[in-house]
C-alpha cells in the first residue's frame, strides 16, 4: 500500500507540477521528480543507493502497477515535451533527450502483450529475488530486520508473477519448448537442504552488527531460518510445480518473436531499444554476415601462421586438448583472478581517469550456472559500500577454456563493464543517468571494444589467446546473424547452433546456452557488435582528423565521460571533442 501511495503521489506530481522560473528550472524539476518516483517504484534500488525510506518494500510486478508506471512515465514525457530545447544548454538538451527516450520506451513497451513473459533462460523474478542480498547493505541491526521483512513478502510477489505468466500462456505469450530444458533447475536449485546452505541465509554468515546484542542476533538468525523453511522454500517449490505441470506442457513450437501476437512490431521495438538505431533486421543481418566473413579470414590467417593446416584444425585442437581446461573450479577462478590483476596494472596507460570502486570475483550461483553464459558482471553501489562483481561460470569445466580468459576478463571486468559502470556512478550527472540508464549498445559495445583494445594492451600473447579473442568477436558478429535469423527470417534452432559452431571456437555448452538466450530474449544480443563497431568507427574518425594530436586516453575519457548514451549522442560527443582538439 505504501508503494502504491508513493507511485500515485509521483503520478500527481508529474501531472500537476507548476512551471518554474524558466526552462532550465522546469527541466531540473522534472528530473528531480522523476528520480523520486523512480526510487519509490524500485525500493530495492533505493536502499542500495542510500535512500532508506523504502527499506521494507519490494517491487510490485503486477500488470496494474505496470499500467500505473506507464501512465506516470507518459505524464513526465508530456512535461518534458513542453520545455523548449532552444532555451536549454547543450548538456541540458542531452539530459532531456535521454530521459525522453527512456520514458518513451517504457510507455511503448507496456503496450505489448509480451510484457506478460516475465522470465527468459537468462533471468527471472525468482533469480532476482534470491540475489536480493547481493545489492543491499548489511551493517546495522535494522538492515537485517528490513531484509527479513522483505523476504516475508515473497509469496505475494511470486503469486502475482505466476498469475501473470498463467494469463500470458492463455493468450499465447509463452517461451519456445526448445529453450526450456533444465530451466527448472534455476528454481529447484534455490531450495537448500538446510537453511544455513540457502543463498537467502548468506548475510547471516558474517559478523554480528555492532548495534545488535547476542540475543538479538540469535533471534534474527532464527527468523531467517524459519522464513527459508516455511515461506521461501515452499514458494520456490510452488513455482517449480507450476512450471512443470502447467507451463512446460503449453510451451510453443515456434521460435520467432514474430510468431507471437504483435510479434513483428514487438521485435522491431526490441531492436530499436537494444541498438538505439533505426536499422532494420535485414540491414543488421547483412552487417553480421559481412563481419563474420572478415573475422573468419583473420582466423584463417592466424591458424596458418600458427602452424595449423586450417582454421578448423586449430579450433578442433582448442576444443579438445585437456591442457586448455581447468580441472577444478578453484583453478578456473584463480586464472580469472590473475588475469584481472594483470589488466588492473595496465589501465593507467590507456585511461586518464579510473574508478574508485573496486570489484571482486565470484562463481555464478550453481542453480543457474549450467544453463547460463560463461560469465557476467554485477554492478556495485558506492553509496551502499558494495563492490562490483565479476561472476565466472565454474560449471561444465570441460567447456570453459582458459584461452578465453583474457578476452572474457577484458569484457566483464576491466577495461570493460566494471571500468565503464563504476566510472558512470562517479560522474557529475543527474542520478537517473548515473544509476538507472544502461543503453545496451553503449554498455555492451564498450565491453566488446575493450576486448579489441586488449590487442594494444598486450593481453593476447599466444596464438591460443588471440584465437580466443577472435572467437569472441566472431561470437558477437554471429549474434547479428542468428538473432535476426531466428526472429525475422524463420531460422530453426538447428540452423542457429550450426552457424555458431561453424564460425566460432565456442564449445557446445556455451553455444547451446547462447542460442537459447537469443531465442528467449529477442534483440538484446544485437547491441554488442553494433555498439563496438560504432565506437571503433568513431576512434578511426578521430585518429584521421587529429593525426599526431590524437590522444587515446583523451578519446577514452570522452567516450566514458557522459555515462551510457544512445549511439547518436555518442557521435555528437566525439565530434565535439574532435573540434575542440583541433582548436
Amino acid at each position: 500500500m505504501r508503494a502504491l501511495k508513493w507511485a500515485l503521489a509521483g503520478a500527481a506530481l508529474a501531472i500537476s507540477a507548476p512551471a518554474m522560473a524558466g526552462p532550465s528550472d522546469d527541466l531540473s524539476r522534472v528530473i528531480e521528480d522523476h528520480w523520486a518516483w523512480y526510487l519509490s517504484i524500485n525500493p530495492e534500488t533505493a536502499t542500495a543507493l542510500g535512500e532508506r525510506r523504502y527499506d521494507t518494500q519490494i517491487s510490485d510486478l503486477s500488470l496494474a502497477q505496470a499500467d500505473r508506471e506507464a501512465a506516470t512515465a507518459q505524464s513526465f514525457a508530456d512535461r518534458l515535451r513542453a520545455i523548449p530545447d532552444d532555451a536549454l544548454t547543450p548538456s541540458e538538451r542531452v539530459n532531456k533527450a535521454i530521459l525522453m527516450r527512456v520514458l518513451s520506451e517504457r510507455v511503448a513497451g507496456n503496450g505489448f502483450g509480451a510484457r506478460q513473459m516475465l522470465f527468459t533462460t537468462y533471468y527471472g523474478w525468482h533469480q532476482g529475488f534470491v540475489g536480493l542480498a547481493d545489492n543491499l547493505p548489511f551493517r546495522a541491526l535494522a538492515d537485517f530486520e528490513s531484509y527479513l521483512t522483505r523476504l516475508a513478502q515473497y509469496p505475494k510477489q511470486n503469486g502475482e508473477a505466476i498469475a501473470i505468466t498463467r494469463a500470458g500462456v492463455a493468450s499465447g505469450f509463452v517461451l519456445p519448448c526448445a529453450v526450456l530444458a533444465g530451466f527448472d533447475t534455476s528454481i529447484d536449485g534455490v531450495i537448500a537442504a538446510t537453511p544455513a546452505q540457502s543463498r537467502f541465509y548468506a548475510p547471516f554468515k558474517g559478523a554480528k552488527p555492532a548495534d545488535a546484542t547476542d540475543a538479538q542476533w540469535r533471534a534474527l538468525k532464527s527468523r531467517a531460518a524459519k522464513l527459508i523453511t516455511t515461506v521461501l522454500n515452499p514458494e520456490y517449490a510452488r513455482f517449480a510445480e507450476y512450471f512443470r505441470r502447467e507451463y512446460l506442457p503449453q510451451c510453443r513450437q515456434s521460435l520467432a518473436a514474430s510468431a507471437l501476437p504483435q510479434g513483428a512490431d514487438w521485435y522491431a521495438h526490441r531492436v530499436r531499444v537494444e541498438t538505439t538505431t533505426d536499422l532494420t533486421p535485414d540491414a543488421i543481418h547483412q552487417i553480421g554476415l559481412d563481419e563474420v566473413a572478415r573475422i573468419r579470414a583473420e582466423m584463417e590467417t592466424l591458424a596458418k601462421s600458427s602452424g595449423y593446416a586450417s582454421r578448423e584444425a586449430f579450433i578442433a585442437e582448442l576444443r579438445t586438448n585437456p591442457k586448455y581446461y581447468a580441472t577444478t573450479p578453484e583453478q578456473l577462478l584463480a586464472a580469472a583472478a590473475l588475469e584481472a590483476k594483470k589488466h588492473d596494472g595496465l589501465l593507467p596507460q590507456f585511461f586518464g581517469r579510473l574508478p574508485r570502486l573496486p570489484y571482486g570475483l565470484k562463481p555464478i550461483p550453481a542453480e543457474t550456472a549450467e544453463g547460463t553464459t560463461t560469465a557476467y558482471y554485477g554492478p556495485g553501489s558506492p553509496p551502499a559500500g558494495i563492490a562490483g562483481t565479476y561472476y565466472v561460470n565454474t560449471s561444465k569445466l570441460a567447456q570453459r577454456p582458459l584461452w578465453e580468459i583474457p578476452a572474457l576478463t577484458a569484457h566483464e571486468a576491466v577495461p570493460g563493464h566494471h571500468l565503464q559502470i563504476a566510472l558512470q556512478q562517479e560522474l557529475d550527472l543527474p542520478n537517473f543517468r548515473k544509476y538507472a540508464v544502461g543503453f545496451t549498445a553503449f554498455v555492451e559495445g564498450w565491453a566488446l571494444y575493450s576486448e579489441h583494445l586488449g590487442i594494444e594492451m598486450g593481453l593476447y600473447d599466444t596464438p591460443e589467446k588471440n584465437m580466443g579473442r577472435l572467437s569472441y568477436e566472431m561470437w558477437r558478429a554471429c549474434r547479428l546473424v542468428v538473432d535476426t535469423g531466428i526472429h525475422a527470417k524463420g531460422w530453426t534452432k538447428e540452423q542457429a547452433v550450426a552457424f555458431m559452431r561453424d564460425n566460432t571456437a565456442l564449445t557446445a555448452a556455451n553455444i547451446e546456452a547462447e542460442v537459447n538466450r537469443y531465442i528467449s530474449w529477442p534483440g538484446q544480443a544485437l547491441g554488442y557488435k553494433l555498439g563496438e563497431l560504432r565506437i571503433r568507427a568513431l576512434r578511426a574518425r578521430a585518429e584521421a582528423a587529429l593525426g599526431t594530436k590524437f590522444d587515446l586516453r583523451g578519446f577514452h575519457n570522452v567516450v566514458l565521460g557522459q555515462g551510457a548514451v544512445p549511439l547518436d549522442v555518442l557521435d555528437a560527443q566525439v565530434d565535439a571533442w574532435i573540434a575542440a582538439q583541433r582548436r
